[in-house]
């Protein structure tokens, strides 16, 4: 109810400005206990990877880039936050404008690059916070480093970020660093898994515990490539998938101003691509991989719908900036225990 009467006020803003003040108010609001008055986490446990979650709708990864906000963030009823994506070093992201509102299709575009203060601030963060709850953690590469280096990239981040995430997200589907999607396939993706199922293995026995890896993919793969996606997660035991990213295409938004800004496509015209790719992934899996669904969830019929299609969590982001954080007591209520 408070967000719909906000989001007039907000909208007239640039969005990454509209961003940072949501984010700053929301803190704010915190810190005086108003958010904790408003707002109840709704309890439907969930265990999926070997963790219980409290209830099974997360936060996906962008909304906090650096850990930030966790607390805050936390206190809107989620059952899981995902910060991120982090990368080993700080950059600045793409130029701006690099976020676009389209209202009348309930959708986004933004083809931000990463902008992060680097896995060292993150983790300062997370140390910070007060949060206890089931964290994770995305990481990536430097938009510098080659794509063939990529790899060393997300062993830095794997290996800092380790010792303070519930589960680690892998992110080689984001389409605004150059040349990232091409570690969806072939070569690329087997030596990627490969390298970074034996440092996890590794890192497991040294801090005695065991942190889950999840890889993140694009909706804009093929029939083919899911297939291939599919056999390389069986064959090195990864323990999570989240499907989907953004998409590429502008299927949805033809004509609207703003549709033909590069960049990721989220919101309300990536549902079906998204769910589509999520059923795909669920025939071939046949349950050995745990499935975050992530894309389009503006209410709780459609996250209903995500778990339908073999969703055991899923993620909620354009959704909320549409459609306020009641959205995330819909999907728990909607959801029914697996």
């Amino acid at each position: 109810m408070l967000y719909s009467l906000a989001r007039p006020f907000l909208f007239k803003f640039e969005p990454e400005r509209a961003h940072e003040m949501t984010m700053s108010s929301l803190k704010v609001a915190y810190r005086l206990g108003i958010i904790q008055s408003l707002y109840k986490q709704h309890l439907k446990p969930v265990t999926c990877m070997g963790i219980t979650f409290p209830n099974p709708v997360g936060l996906a990864a962008g909304l906090d880039k650096n850990g930030d906000y966790i607390d805050a963030l936390s206190a809107l009823g989620f059952g899981f936050i995902e910060i991120g994506t982090i990368t080993p070093r700080p950059q600045s992201g793409n130029s701006h404008p690099r976020l676009f509102r389209l209202p009348q299709a309930q959708a986004i575009i933004n083809r931000m690059g990463f902008n992060n203060d680097g896995v060292d601030k993150l983790i300062e963060n997370v140390k910070a916070a007060q949060y206890q709850g089931v964290l994770g953690i995305n990481i990536g590469k430097n938009a510098d480093t080659p794509v063939e280096q990529a790899t060393e990239d997300y062993l830095i981040c794997l290996e800092k970020v380790y010792p303070f995430a519930s589960y680690i997200t892998v992110n080689i589907s984001s389409p605004n660093t150059k040349g990232l999607r091409s570690l969806q396939n072939g070569h690329a993706l087997t030596e990627l898994l490969f390298t970074l199922k034996q440092k996890q293995l590794e890192l497991a026995q040294q801090y005695g515990f065991y942190v889950p890896l999840v890889l993140k993919v694009a909706p804009d793969l093929t029939n083919e490539d899911i297939i291939f996606i599919a056999g390389e997660l069986r064959q090195f035991k990864i323990d999570g998938l989240i499907v989907t990213n953004t998409t590429l295409s502008r299927e949805g938004v033809e004509g609207l101003l703003h549709g033909k800004e590069q960049g990721g496509l989220s919101g309300a015209p990536v549902f079906n691509k998204s769910t589509q790719c999520l059923t795909q992934f669920s025939k071939y899996l046949q349950g050995e991989v745990p499935l975050i669904g992530v894309g389009g969830i503006l209410s709780g019929e459609q996250a209903a719908l995500k778990q339908a299609a073999g969703a055991n969590l899923i993620q909620v982001y354009s959704g909320l900036i549409y459609q306020g954080p009641d959205l995330i007591a819909d999907c728990v209520k909607s959801m029914h225990k697996p």
